[in-house]
């Protein structure tokens, strides 16, 4: 017999425009990990410009400063989170977990007999 599942997904948005969900989650988490936007976008699998493009739309619409950036030199660049993004991933990861669990739980209470 095939297994029937719930999945949900959750994003943020900011007076109306999307601003966050898993795959800008995913994209600040690999500059967060490797600290840089070039780095991130090869650990992702995609290219830089639409990283870049990613980037600039989420900082139109955040209601704070995102990214720390410090240009070139003989290290090359660094772009680091803020303290306000780093909480922003915390917050909306324990969202999406919590999310999940309600999705199961319904789930299991709706169609435990179906």
């Amino acid at each position: 017999m095939k297994n029937i599942r719930v999945r949900s997904k959750v994003w943020l948005e900011v007076d109306g425009q999307a601003f966050l969900g898993d795959g800008r989650f995913q994209m600040l988490v690999a500059i967060e990990r490797s600290g840089s936007i070039n780095g991130a976008a090869k650990e992702l699998g995609i290219s830089y410009r639409k990283i870049w493009a990613q980037l600039q739309a989420m900082e139109e619409n955040a209601p704070f400063k995102l990214l720390e950036r410090r240009t070139g030199g003989k290290g090359g660049g660094e772009t680091r989170l803020t303290p306000a993004a780093e909480k922003l991933l915390h917050c909306y990861r324990h969202l999406r977990e919590q999310v999940n669990r309600a999705a199961d739980q319904g789930f299991e209470e709706i169609f435990c007999d179906a």
